[in-house]
């Protein structure tokens, strides 16, 4: 009997094969980045050279005040601050009326003098104001000393009562935050929302693992606080980076009795008010030295929220100075794995 021997069939798919490996691998298609908007701003801000003595001067000698409105491309902060807070009449009448307010593109490069006399770029000088958040809002007074600052998006009822403090000359009678307090609704009943991670009282702050703190100002039926639960907290991409921390809640306005890192015994209501926490929520991100990294007021998105979790990790404070230039080079990671960054969910 003749026995046949057949190749092995797959000596047949060689040069396929071999046409597969001289492909180029195809790269991975870079995700989306969504959420950015620009913004116009108002024709009635002031048309600055950006030298802040003769801008100070001008406006004391019209018994107003300056502003200086930080901000930068494509920020929905930004544009939210413009057409939600500026577009009301009420507030809108009492900048123009009270107050020169300034842009500054916080990556911008013309020159500003500060001052000091000293000229430098807007980038420069934002960095030496330590801007980490746009839109950030430096309120002067005729001497040049910063008396409020505005770090991020403040809703219109509590920016409409910074514009008044400001504008009424109250720094020299009452702190901004106990101005604060006077204005705000009678004080509500009720209890924070819990979360299972947040650390049980007593608060001993020395009795911790070498791991950073999230310190989470908030206030009894506070809307910002309850979305700050039910979108965020519960988020899993968000739990994932709190597992690396220990979060403690405190009522601002409340004396529950804290141990501070360095062993210094407070309460709630005064180490809120030693931070010159002003909003609800207020989230501040320590060292584990105990030492302030970073915060975030009053309104909270998760991509911001997650860039700042990550931001107190591994060092990446240390290597980055600038939160914004690390959230720009976290966005562009993220999207070179083929996913979507939407900086405003």
């Amino acid at each position: 009997m003749r026995i046949t021997h057949h190749r092995p069939s797959y000596l047949f798919c060689l040069p396929l094969l071999f046409y597969l490996l001289a492909m180029p691998l195809q790269a991975t298609e870079k995700g989306k980045f969504l959420g950015a908007k620009e913004t116009v701003y108002p024709d009635w801000f002031k048309e600055s050279f950006l030298d802040l003595r003769e801008d100070i001067q001008e406006a004391a000698d019209q018994d107003r005040r300056i502003v200086i409105f930080f901000h930068q491309d494509g920020c929905p902060y930004c544009n939210l601050m413009v057409q939600r807070n500026l577009s009301q009449k009420e507030i809108s009448d009492l900048l123009q009326q009270k107050m020169d307010v300034i842009a500054i593109n916080m990556f911008g490069d013309r020159e500003v003098t500060g001052l000091d006399g000293e000229s430098v770029t807007e980038k420069t000088f934002a960095a030496a104001m330590r801007v980490q958040f746009t839109p950030t809002l430096l309120f002067f007074d005729e001497d040049g000393r910063v008396i409020l600052r505005l770090n991020g998006y403040i809703p219109p009822h509590n920016f409409k009562l910074a514009l008044d403090y400001v504008s009424s000359r109250k720094e020299g009678s009452i702190s901004y935050r106990d101005y604060l307090a006077q204005n705000r609704p009678a004080l509500p009943s009720g209890t924070l929302q819990g979360q299972p991670f947040f650390m049980l009282s007593p608060f001993d702050l020395r009795q911790r693992e070498d791991k950073p703190l999230i310190v989470l100002f908030e206030q009894i039926q506070c809307p910002h606080c309850d979305r700050l639960h039910q979108e965020l907290l519960s988020d899993p991409s968000i739990r994932d980076f709190l597992e690396n921390y220990d979060v403690v809640q405190l009522d601002m306005w409340s004396n529950t009795p804290v141990v501070k890192a360095d062993g210094e015994r407070t309460d709630a209501r005064s180490w809120a008010r030693q931070l010159k926490v002003n909003f609800a929520p207020t989230l501040i991100l320590f060292d584990p030295q105990g030492e302030e990294i970073i915060r975030s007021e009053a309104v909270f998105k998760q991509f911001h929220t997650e860039s700042i979790l990550d931001y107190g990790l591994n060092d990446a404070y240390r290597d980055q100075p600038s939160f914004q230039r690390f959230l720009s080079a976290r966005s562009e990671r993220i999207r070179e794995q083929g996913k979507d960054v939407d900086i405003w969910r």
